[in-house]
């Protein structure tokens, strides 16, 4: 079994083995949660001068949830909606390996750095949305790369609709 570490570097090479080893230990969840509070922990930190300490924290807390929410929705569009016959996921699974593409945030403390931190968050952003594709695949034991990314897109689409519904008023 590797290491967070490990686990967190596989996760930033979309190496599909370290996904599927992840899908597999159930004690990995705690790593994934992990993982998560140290890349919005580094957004946070790089992110310090335009969003505060007030702001950042709150966006701690929204990046657990959204996450949370992310993995409910790509979990019940992929296995209710978009099913191949080879998909069995669960909550559970889902949530440990999509935990894991929130491994590029912790390069977010690069952000700090004035005039470049919203092009290294933009970077970082689109690095773990590509991972969100291989993690998506890899969950749901999907044979199309295109499968994932229709999952991704619905789940995106959706994420959105409740976030501007209910995290932005709150």
């Amino acid at each position: 079994m590797a290491s967070l570490g490990e686990r967190m570097v596989g996760a930033m090479q979309a190496n599909v083995s370290t996904f599927e080893e992840i899908e597999k230990d159930p004690a990995a969840l705690g790593q994934a949660v992990t993982v998560i509070a140290i890349a919005a922990l580094a957004s946070l930190i790089g992110n310090i001068f335009r969003s505060g300490l007030t702001g950042g924290l709150v966006a701690l807390i929204a990046t657990l949830v959204g996450y949370a929410i992310w993995t409910a929705i790509v979990v019940i569009v992929g296995t209710k909606v978009m099913p191949e016959p080879a998909t069995k996921a669960d909550f559970a699974e889902g949530f440990r390996v999509i935990g894991f593409t929130a491994s590029p945030g912790v390069f977010n403390v690069l952000a700090i750095i004035p005039f470049l931190g919203y092009l290294i968050s933009f970077v970082i952003w689109l690095w773990s949305l590509v991972l969100m594709v291989v993690a998506v695949r890899t969950v749901l034991d999907y044979s199309s790369t295109g499968r994932a990314i229709i999952v991704c897109l619905i789940g995106f689409a959706v994420y959105m609709i409740l976030y501007f519904m209910v995290l932005i008023p709150i």
